[in-house]
């Protein structure tokens, strides 16, 4: 019976009829002989996934080795949109209520400590196989069609910097700061006095060695901290938070902008950078996704909507000045580094092992693949503290450092 509703959901992915087999245990094929992917099953258990296309749980399996996964990356995702029976981001809303309780657990001091460290922390020998040399570890900036990884995550970096208008000498904060590479950047480029802060043990200690290597000692400091435990008796002139609000949780994002506010100089500038959703009331893809990238990738992430998080920043006295949308981008970042590690499969376990490589390599071909069609969006987000002082010359009504017009952003 089981078999039969295999077949019949086989044969019924639209467009794809080559794309998926079957190797049952005990070695019976189902599917075409010369399909693009092939589910070897060690396990019956996993047919019940395929049938009612729980694509989260199906990656488990993989994960947990009652099925291997042979054929390229590019056609698992595609067979795996296929094999969905809706919009993953059509799952319905989670009860308010519960959603924010939920939340508030969550994203205690110690928890959020924990699932950074997890995350983070798995080998910086395994993150150095697929990021690119400065290990920038989000969204890159395709400013030229065919550059390299390592060129659009420097793009990426300056683009950043050229909105926050960063001067030498300010004081920088950067939230988040992963391996360094935004830190050192405005620091070699822009000489900012610059401050980072992870809960990562691995990236606080690689930084510092750079931080020694590169004789920035006294103009660039990294701190193994909370942002919720930062010091606000001398306040930063411009903050960066890239890829850190997805860890902060939906309950503790008024706490999040409000202490930004306050460690921010009246007139500063903030860049908030970070992946949202597509739909408005979910907190997580659909179809078992989310869980799967809960169980295995990013303990405690959820995803929010880029007008809550504006809705959040305005109630907490930050001005949203500009809005921009880099989902395409993210795609092709993500292929870049789905790619690099199908290429060092062998190294990768090395590194780690074959339960965190395999996670991966779903994580970041299916995450490409959600971003291409929509169901995630990456957003970078300028915002100001206003300081309240108009100016009465020919830029009346100006309140912080922000310009009148975008194009400074773009000039070479």
């Amino acid at each position: 019976m089981i078999e039969s509703l295999v077949e019949d959901r086989i044969g019924r992915l639209e467009g794809q009829a080559r794309s998926l087999a079957l190797v049952l245990p005990g070695g019976r094929r189902i599917g075409h002989p010369d399909a693009d992917v092939v589910l070897r099953l060690s396990s019956l258990l996993p047919l019940r996934h395929l049938v009612t296309g729980n694509i989260g749980a199906l990656a488990n399996d993989c994960v947990e080795g009652l099925l291997d996964i042979e054929g390229p990356m590019r056609s698992v995702a595609e067979v795996a949109a296929g094999l969905m029976p809706g919009n993953p981001t059509d799952n319905g809303p989670t009860g308010p209520l519960r959603r924010t309780l939920f939340s508030r657990w969550r994203h205690r001091k110690a928890a959020d400590m924990r699932q950074i460290q997890r995350h983070y922390d798995v080998s910086d020998d395994f993150y150095a196989l697929w990021l690119d040399p400065r290990r920038v570890y989000s969204c890159a900036y395709w400013s030229e069609p065919g550059m390299t990884l390592a060129a659009a995550q420097e793009a990426k970096l300056e683009h950043v910097c050229r909105k926050l208008m960063l001067r030498p000498g300010e004081r920088f904060l950067d939230i988040g700061a992963g391996w360094g590479g935004l830190l050192l950047w405005a620091a070699e480029h822009y000489g900012v006095r610059a401050t980072g802060i992870t809960l990562s043990k691995n990236q606080h200690a690689h930084v510092n060695r750079l931080i020694a290597e590169r004789g920035l000692a006294g103009r660039v400091r990294m701190l193994l901290l909370d942002y919720r435990d930062l010091p606000e008796e001398h306040p930063y002139d411009k903050i960066a938070s890239i890829g850190m609000f997805e860890h902060v949780g939906r309950a503790r994002l008024p706490t999040y902008f409000a202490k930004i506010r306050r460690l921010l100089a009246p007139g500063g500038l903030l860049l908030n950078h970070g992946i949202t959703a597509a739909g408005t009331r979910h907190v997580q893809l659909g179809h078992g996704i989310g869980n799967f990238v809960e169980r295995w990738i990013f303990p405690g992430g959820e995803l929010l909507h880029v007008s809550h998080v504006l809705e959040v920043m305005a109630e907490q006295g930050l001005e949203g000045l500009d809005t921009e949308n880099l989902r395409p981008h993210y795609a092709r970042t993500l292929w870049a580094w789905s790619d690099a590690i199908e290429s060092r499969l062998d190294a990768a376990r090395r590194a780690t092992d074959e339960r965190t490589v395999r996670a991966y390599r779903l994580y970041l071909g299916g995450s490409a693949m959600g971003f291409e069609r929509g169901w995630m969006a990456l957003h970078q987000t300028l915002a100001s503290r206003p300081n309240g002082n108009v100016d009465e010359g020919a830029l009346r009504g100006v309140q912080c450092t922000y310009p009148f017009k975008r194009d400074y952003m773009y000039r070479r």
